[in-house]
């Protein structure tokens, strides 16, 4: 076992791991952030996405061991205190950005670290920052309404 520190969701954590579980179980089966999809487990789809240090990372492919110290950030972090949604949750949700939300939670963590490097992005910039992130239902349209949204980029939306 390996003792590890972290920050999880603004909620200091000190925990021994195994130095082989994966980020993404620890997650899960440890801390009960079940939001934190377990999709392909081969880092190809992005469901599992998760802000380390402010950059989204596929947590299937992050050792828990490799956080240790750092801050992690999951969808269930995104939201406020008072269970107010995150802009780009919202803007899933306006703009039908998802159906059977597998992907969603991944999905909007990859979109909140595009929105935070390119707050202005085309829809080649956004269906290219999302490239990593696989859907199998929505055909992707909506989503890139809701980045456009989110980004307050979509025809008829307010700056």
């Amino acid at each position: 076992m390996t003792r590890i520190s972290l920050t999880v969701d603004g909620q200091n954590v000190v925990d021994d791991v195994e130095p082989r579980m994966l980020l993404v179980q620890y997650l899960r089966e440890k801390l009960g952030k079940t939001g934190t999809v377990i999709g392909c487990d081969t880092s190809n789809c992005g469901a599992c996405t998760v802000h380390l240090d402010g950059r989204s990372v596929k947590s299937c492919n992050v050792l828990a061991v490799q956080a240790d110290g750092a801050e992690v950030t999951t969808i269930e972090g995104l939201a406020g205190a008072d269970g107010t949604l995150h802009p780009v949750q919202e803007a899933f949700r306006e703009c039908h950005g998802l159906q059977c939300g597998f992907c969603t939670p991944g999905m909007i963590m990859q979109t909140v670290d595009l929105l935070a490097e390119n707050p202005s992005p085309s829809e080649e910039a956004i269906r290219l920052g999302l490239e990593g992130n696989l859907c199998r239902c929505t055909g992707y349209h909506n989503i890139v309404r809701a980045v456009q949204h989110a980004a307050g980029t979509a025809e008829g939306a307010s700056a």
